[in-house]
């Protein structure tokens, strides 16, 4: 029963630490999704096991065992660390909705989808929604040339088509309930923005024309914009590097991710079979 805490949390290191690595040759739209799904699934058996533990605080809630005299204080720190996850998680929800209707709140999409916003500053974004549209300032137009134009708005319509900001804000939300799992999110987030590299690419039918707009995007702005899928332009260098090479197109990477997601799911079924029993 000790082993309750520690467990959960030794997946999610062990997660956060190999997910750069098991997907560096493999393609980003697996990578994404991959990664997204052994985020969850890690963090929902940590908050599981955290939940099993801490209900041991009330006697008639489950019929658990506590004769265990470490089970009080573990009881007591997985409480608290469940209660800490679930006030991140409200946090993170609380934010991306308002960052999302602000977004919306800037003007309504021309045709083909498009809001244009007279800043300064030079942004881009993909704003989901039903329908999703691109926001682009009139600071980005003039940063780019017509070439780079439309690289950035076939980057940021994949956003939109392929529905990153589903994968990112569920990894995001996996991050706040497991905060050993920030890495994950980021790594989503970048995997996110290599995918919409390679679909603009292929949009563009031109590699070389979309890093030189990813860079001089990323030149013209000060500082990244907060994006409304939780990827503001980190990895550039990494990014640009990519695209100078073919797309990839390997998954091995990803069995390791999952193998650990699948443990993580045992390891739930073993810990509620031996406190049940």
């Amino acid at each position: 029963m000790s082993l309750a805490v520690p467990l959960p949390v030794a997946l999610s290191l062990l997660l956060s630490i190999l997910a750069p690595r098991a997907v560096r040759r493999t393609a980003p739209a697996a990578a994404a999704r991959g990664l997204m799904v052994a985020a969850v699934v890690t963090s929902g058996a940590y908050a599981v096991c955290l939940l099993m533990l801490a209900s041991t605080l009330v006697e008639d809630l489950l019929p658990l065992s506590t004769e265990d005299s470490g089970a009080g204080p573990l009881a007591a720190v997985a409480a608290v660390l469940l209660a800490w996850g679930l006030w991140r998680l409200a946090g993170d929800l609380t934010v991306r909705r308002a960052m999302r209707r602000r977004l919306r709140g800037v003007g309504r999409p021309r045709g083909g989808g498009l809001v244009v916003a007279e800043w300064d500053e030079p942004h881009a974004f993909a704003v989901p929604g039903r329908p999703g549209h691109v926001l682009v300032t009139t600071g980005m137009l003039r940063a780019l040339d017509a070439g780079e134009r439309r690289a950035m708005l076939a980057h940021e319509r994949a956003h939109l088509a392929r529905h990153h900001d589903r994968l990112v804000s569920w990894a995001a939300a996996a991050a706040a309930v497991d905060p050993f799992l920030a890495p994950v999110r980021e790594e989503v987030a970048h995997q996110a923005e290599r995918w919409a590299d390679e679909e603009a690419a292929v949009v563009v039918g031109d590699r070389a024309l979309v890093a030189r707009a990813l860079a001089r995007a990323a030149l013209a702005g000060r500082r990244p914009p907060p994006a409304p899928s939780g990827s503001g332009g980190s990895g550039v260098v990494h990014r640009v590097r990519a695209l100078g090479h073919p797309a990839p197109d390997g998954e091995r990477g990803l069995v390791l991710l999952l193998t650990l997601a699948a443990v993580a799911l045992a390891e739930v079924a073993v810990v509620a079979v031996a406190w049940l029993a």
